[in-house]
């Protein structure tokens, strides 16, 4: 066994952050068709199904493979379950994977968030509070994982990285730290990575909001996944729908929402919905952004920082 293996977090543990929001914007009628891009460990997958019932269909898609072994498990216990159609990939492909199955989602969902055992699994490395491998691949088959790119990245590349997925204001002196220290030996752990970043800029002061690794590892973990890029991806697709004629991956009145937890995903998203609906493609269901009660953040801290925004497509432009 590893000596980073833990168990499992029982899937009980997961809360999906907007639910009650997310049903009422994107509502899922009897029949219907709906795509949830990052199913994770099933929250708001289950809550969608029960919408559908027996003659929708669920399309459920993830880089996991244990993430869609667990909500298709999840799935698999409701009653009247719709049919569920499992996608494994990154979710910017789901649009031609559903094209090809010959399938049209009136409902699109992209919670951008992470199911909670990657988190709190140290051996998938995604945080610094845990000793584990460097890893952060969402999909544990991927070619590059954050201690390639930390130990095989240029100093100016690195710096990039940081500044640009991680709004890392200190970017040139941890890319100068990193470059350094890996000449001596390689960059394995979480907590190695950790303390370097500490050395280059300074451990967290009482008054400093985040830990000074933050940034750094938010900036490679976005890199490593492509995260932005995926997205960014997924927004043409829809573009692509909304002034395409009716008969594409998304039915005419599809209704789009999308849940980020960082300005860098969720400043894509306001500029597609509102160029969407400034176009008269779309009309928007969300004015601003929705977040979380007091009540949901304080009963799921990982909340706090989640927007949802939501929109409908015209379907006299669809229709055309």
């Amino acid at each position: 066994m590893s000596p980073y293996t833990r168990p499992r977090v029982t899937t009980s543990a997961h809360i999906p952050v907007l639910l009650d929001q997310t049903l009422d914007l994107l509502a899922p009628q009897p029949g219907e068709t709906v795509l949830d891009c990052t199913v994770g460990l099933g929250g708001h997958a289950v809550a969608l199904a029960s919408r559908l019932g027996p003659t929708g269909v669920l399309v459920i898609n993830d880089l996991d493979q244990g993430n869609l072994t667990s909500a298709a498990e999840r799935l698999s216990q409701i009653e009247d379950p719709p049919r569920v159609v499992s996608l494994q990939g990154n979710f910017a492909e789901a649009p031609r994977k559903l094209a090809e199955l010959g399938l049209h989602a009136s409902v699109v969902l992209a919670d951008l968030g992470f199911a909670s055992p990657q988190v709190d699994d140290p051996s998938r490395g995604f945080s610094f509070m845990r000793e584990g491998p460097l890893d952060m691949r969402l999909d544990p088959s991927a070619a590059v994982s954050a201690a390639e790119l930390v130990n095989q990245a240029g100093e100016q590349e690195l710096v990039s990285i940081l500044r640009e997925f991680g709004e890392e204001r200190q970017a040139l002196r941890i890319a100068r730290k990193l470059v350094a220290a890996r000449t001596e030996t390689p960059i394995s752990t979480t907590t190695q990575l950790a303390s370097l970043i500490h050395e280059a800029v300074g451990p967290r002061r009482p008054q400093d909001r985040i830990d000074p690794a933050t940034r750094t590892f938010q900036a490679l973990r976005i890199a490593v996944n492509d995260e932005i890029g995926s997205l960014e991806r997924l927004l043409d697709a829809v573009r692509r729908a909304a002034a395409a004629p009716a008969g594409s991956w998304l039915t005419p009145d599809a209704r789009i929402g999308v849940i980020s937890f960082h300005s860098l995903e969720d400043r894509p998203v306001k500029n597609c919905f509102r160029d969407l609906t400034a176009s008269g493609l779309a009309r928007a269901l969300t004015r601003k952004p929705v977040t979380a009660s007091n009540a949901e953040s304080a009963a799921n801290p990982r909340s706090r920082s989640a927007k949802l925004r939501a929109i409908q497509l015209n379907t006299r432009s669809n229709a055309r």
